[in-house]
């Protein structure tokens, strides 16, 4: 089951198109500050962007602050969304539900390829935006870190970072954004098993979004705040200072994992006893 719901989501154009637009993006920002010959002061701007024009390798960093606060969750709506929705529109949905593995099975098989989804598109952003990177900028990494190694970046708190440390930080900015993006999932996707219409299920996390971005500017959502789905997302970039800020870290990580578990569970709850009849 997991095997066909993985051939389907390569199959589908629509898929690699989203990963295109999502790589996209980076690489046009990076090409105007390449033209343009210098970055924006530092505290303006997208994240890292004041620094990558003298350190290419920040760049996969400074390509998440792009992508996460709206153009990455569209493209996890939209996949989502079409999850249960898109094949109960297409009519294929009572013909997968014919087979004996069951809806537990079909829609664990779902979240699994939406995983796949996730991660497979933050990876791809990440590596063609350190290969933009370092063919517009350079590595730029002269000074010596610890134990005498080069340095490969500079963090946040203004420390040398070496290439192993950079590395390693932006793994676990990647984990993290990817565990980020499956809490978002997971909702879409319960909306997708409410519903027969792909697109009204993208719409309904379009509007978990905008909302939970909305109420994170007002002073008067404050006692909501920390418990809404975007709040930590930008905590990823507490990677980047020395030493590591694990405390927002670990809260956003908590937040995902019960948004992964109660919406997943409520999917599961409403599919495994829904009428199919499409």
């Amino acid at each position: 089951m997991i095997g066909v719901e993985l051939r389907k989501l390569v199959l589908r154009p629509r898929v690699w198109v989203s990963v295109l637009l999502l790589c996209l993006l980076p690489a046009i920002v990076g090409v105007f500050l390449a033209t343009a010959d210098f970055a924006p002061p530092p505290g303006q701007g997208g994240a890292f962007l004041s620094a990558v024009v003298s350190d290419g390798s920040l760049f996969p960093a400074a390509a998440l602050a792009l992508v996460l606060p709206l153009f990455l969750p569209i493209a996890v709506a939209v996949v989502a969304g079409d999850s249960v929705a898109g094949e109960a529109a297409g009519g294929t949905l009572r013909y997968l539900l014919v087979r004996p593995s069951g809806r537990t099975r079909l829609l664990a098989a779902k979240l699994v390829a939406l995983a796949v989804y996730v991660t497979g598109a933050i990876v791809i952003v990440v590596l063609t935006s350190l290969v933009v990177g370092v063919i517009l900028f350079g590595t730029g990494g002269q000074a010596v870190g610890p134990g005498g190694q080069t340095a490969a970046a500079v963090s946040l708190s203004g420390s040398s970072l070496t290439s192993s440390g950079l590395g390693l930080r932006l793994l676990g900015a990647v984990a993290y954004v990817v565990l980020s993006m499956l809490g978002f999932a997971a909702i879409t996707m319960f909306l997708s098993t409410l519903t027969d219409s792909a697109l009204g299920a993208a719409l309904g996390g379009l509007a978990v979004l905008i909302t939970s971005s909305v109420l994170e500017t007002l002073d008067a959502a404050a006692p909501v705040k920390p418990y809404l789905p975007t709040h930590y997302w930008l905590s990823w970039i507490d990677f980047f200072r020395d030493p590591v800020l694990w405390r927002n870290i670990d809260h956003g990580l908590l937040l995902q994992a019960g948004y992964i578990v109660v919406f997943f569970g409520a999917a599961w709850a409403n599919f495994a006893t829904k009428d199919v009849t499409s």
